[in-house]
């Protein structure tokens, strides 16, 4: 059985030094309480640094623990097709299973945004405490599934800033009337970016501003998906054309 994994805030030491003992925090000192875990039994830390300590507990407290870094493993997981998922808010049970299920499958960055017809409404300490909340759910999703580098959620922006932006590889989006598939759109690209609508779709002004900015409409199937299946399809089949999930 794989030994528990826990991100750490802190970063570890590189080159380790032999018999680097280090204190971990509360909430990781809780979780090891929680497996019923004891002084001797192992675990791996990681810092989202890339690569992986596996670890000995030596001490654990109700508020702390030590563990001692045995060795550094620099093992990566790394896709490589570098996908940045662009979603429009859905509702809050919904982000948290995208924002999850899209760090398991692979990609660099979630930048949530904001559209005319979405259900999700945020701004200001609302919109910041939400993009904090997501990106303890990926810290926790790259715990679970052995990713070393934990993806950045970035906070929350209207549709027309992301746009703004300047392009960094592909930006495509998924449409069921688009003449060119999701598949050929990519090709050889290795940074694309997939904005995904709302719950009720982008409005006609959204779409025409997005094609405006370069962004390509592009067919992902004969049906037509929900927000939160869409994206993570997309994410899923790409990687897997990628040779991510052999």
């Amino acid at each position: 059985m794989a030994a528990p994994r826990f991100f750490s805030p802190q970063h570890l030491p590189r080159p380790l030094v032999n018999g680097t003992n280090v204190e971990v925090g509360e909430d990781i000192a809780r979780h090891l309480q929680v497996l019923r875990m004891n002084a001797g039994d192992h675990i791996a830390l990681f810092d989202g640094q890339g690569g992986e300590f596996p670890a000995e507990i030596i001490e654990l407290g109700k508020r702390r623990a030590t563990v001692s870094l045995l060795s550094f493993d620099d093992i990566e997981r790394e896709s490589t097709l570098s996908i940045t998922l662009v979603q429009a808010l859905a509702t809050s049970d919904k982000m948290d299973l995208i924002v999850q299920k899209a760090v398991e499958l692979g990609v660099a960055m979630v930048q949530p945004v904001a559209s005319e017809r979405a259900t999700l409404k945020l701004s200001g300490d609302r919109a910041e405490k939400r993009a904090t909340h997501w990106q303890s759910i990926a810290r926790s999703a790259c715990e679970q599934c052995g990713r070393n580098r934990v993806p950045v959620v970035a906070e929350p922006m209207a549709l027309e800033e992301w746009l703004a932006l300047p392009k960094d590889g592909v930006r495509l989006m998924l449409h069921p009337d688009a003449s060119k598939s999701l598949i050929e759109a990519v090709g050889e690209q290795t940074r694309v970016s997939l904005l995904i609508g709302p719950e009720g779709g982008f409005s006609e002004r959204e779409l025409a501003l997005a094609m405006k900015h370069g962004v390509d409409a592009v067919r992902f199937g004969p049906r037509v998906l929900r927000t939160e299946t869409a994206g993570l399809a997309a994410v899923a089949a790409l990687n897997a054309i990628a040779g991510d999930l052999r």
